[in-house]
């Protein structure tokens, strides 16, 4: 049949759009509906958080658009609709989901807020803060040289550019913390009018900080170029965020940027999906109060911290991926850690209903697809005996545990270097001023607390060097005085005798 004019302008047409999709590669793009939507086609490793990220808007706005009853469960190919003002997907990003700004009254028009400095709240991103003031994100960010958008703190000071006097915040005032010392009340606070100041956010570089029993040691935690505080918390079925609450009041009031490892309980875990629901549900309410941080649970690898017979990398993600969601969606600020395994060879390479050896599990992790649902990979470092530095000579052998490096190499390389290690425990043993080692920790007997000093520096010193550290929390600074069948004093930088040789080590690999 010959062809006519509309045949030609059709066959035209079709290889107009062939062209276009060569030159823009896949359909993982979104593409333009109208004014007010795009899709978007769900790519592998892809949540609905992330997708919210990208576009800069919410999660529930999407959920909404698309009737999802089910926000953690999306598949690959499918087609959302993402609402949007305007014809291009924002580059900002999003607003808190939990919470909204309110709409301005259309018939009314709000002029912008004047510029100068502002103090962030609760609930608060870059993106809010732009709105409020009638500036961009950028604007912001260049003005305050945040290198990440998205990593904001509750009570840093921002200067908003366009303003020629800097403007209180009348209508959300910041709550002053009790600037008294929880830990030892006697002691006067350094300024009773003003609450500490918390460490400027550094936009993803390394930094350092300590397990705390309390915040006694907080001149030294300060000497040893400390800026974090890193509290556990034991979570049972039906328990409030009481305690979670308290911990981040506590390192607030002393002026640290708080990671809360929060572990719930084994013995709780029979209908483990109900459980892991409750469970990420108490940790989004717990992202709620601000921490800048989660680890989520505790050595999931062995049966003193998960159910015997279901240890498995692939199930903690089940957990994981439920707590990011949960967490980002309440707070997107919030750094997600993985929980760190136990760092162990004793499964002989494999699997027991006892547990797993961690470069098993981290395998098992990482097939199940856990990058996508974190921010940085959890690591414990808590039994070398030689210098960071050494990649062989422990006279205990050559397993990988052994060795910082060797733990380093594996976590990191086990996720192809998508992500960061944050070791949420590093730390080394030394007995002296205590007496001798329980049986099982005699591997230290001979460790003084001049190389304890000497090598936990040297392991900073190389963790902020590496490019592929996060974030370091030594183990531990004040458990100073347990030495028993647990020598967590044995690991304190803070000996027996007060003195602290770690923190002048330490205080040299952060200047």
């Amino acid at each position: 049949m010959p062809l006519n004019k509309r045949h030609l302008r059709g066959i035209l047409l079709l290889a107009l759009v062939l062209m276009l999709v060569a030159v823009s590669g896949p359909l993982d793009r979104a593409s333009a509906q109208d004014g007010n939507t795009i899709t978007h086609v769900v790519q592998p490793g892809e949540n609905l958080y992330r997708i919210s990220l990208r576009y800069g808007i919410s999660v529930q706005d999407i959920v909404t658009a698309n009737n999802i009853a089910n926000p953690n469960i999306i598949y690959v190919g499918q087609v959302l609709i993402i609402p949007v003002r305007g014809t291009t997907p924002p580059t900002q990003p999003p607003t808190n989901p939990t919470t909204p700004v309110p709409p301005t009254n259309p018939t009314t028009p709000v002029p912008p807020t004047t510029g100068g400095q502002y103090t962030v709240v609760r609930g608060d991103t870059l993106s809010s803060i732009a709105r409020r003031f009638g500036v961009t994100v950028q604007a912001i960010a260049s003005a305050n040289n945040i290198a990440n958008p998205n990593l904001i703190y509750v009570g840093q000071v921002l200067t908003i550019p366009g303003a020629t006097t800097p403007p209180s915040n009348p209508s959300t005032p910041v709550p002053t913390q009790p600037p008294s010392n929880p830990t030892n009340p006697t002691q006067p606070p350094t300024n009773p009018t003003q609450p500490p100041v918390v460490p400027p956010n550094t936009g993803g570089a390394f930094e350092l900080g300590g397990h705390v029993a309390g915040f006694g040691r907080v001149n030294e935690m300060r000497t040893a170029g400390m800026t974090w505080a890193k509290k556990q918390i034991r979570w049972n079925l039906g328990e409030g965020t009481g305690a979670a609450q308290a911990a981040i009041n506590e390192a607030r009031s002393n002026g640290f940027r708080i990671l809360l490892g929060i572990v719930g309980n084994k013995d709780q875990m029979g209908d483990f999906d109900n459980y892991t629901n409750q469970f990420a549900a108490y940790l989004g309410q717990v992202a709620a109060l601000g921490p800048d941080a989660i680890e989520v649970w505790n050595e999931p690898n062995i049966d003193r911290e998960w159910p015997n017979g279901t240890v498995n990398g692939g199930r903690y993600t089940t957990m994981l991926s439920k707590a990011y969601n949960a967490i980002k969606a309440a707070n997107a600020n919030v750094l997600v850690i993985s929980a760190a395994p136990a760092p162990t060879g004793y499964f002989g390479g494999g699997c027991r209903n006892e547990g797993c050896d961690d470069n098993i599990f981290l395998q098992q992790m990482a097939q199940s697809g856990a990058v996508n649902y974190m921010d940085c990979i959890g690591a414990h470092y808590n039994e070398g005996i030689i210098s960071p530095d050494n990649r062989s000579g422990d006279p205990r052998g050559g397993h990988y545990s052994r060795y910082f490096y060797g733990m380093l190499d594996l976590y990191y390389n086990t996720f192809g270097g998508a992500r960061k290690v944050c070791w949420t425990e590093l730390g080394y043993l030394s007995p002296e001023g205590y007496g001798t080692l329980p049986s099982n920790f005699a591997w230290a007997q001979g460790t003084t607390v001049g190389q304890h000093a000497e090598w936990v520096g040297r392991a900073a010193a190389l963790s902020r060097s590496s490019g592929r550290v996060r974030l370091m929390i030594v183990w531990n600074v004040d458990f100073t005085g347990v030495f028993g069948a647990d020598p967590q004093g044995g690991y304190a930088i803070v000996r027996p005798d007060g003195s602290c040789p770690a923190c002048n080590t330490l205080g040299a690999a952060m200047r």
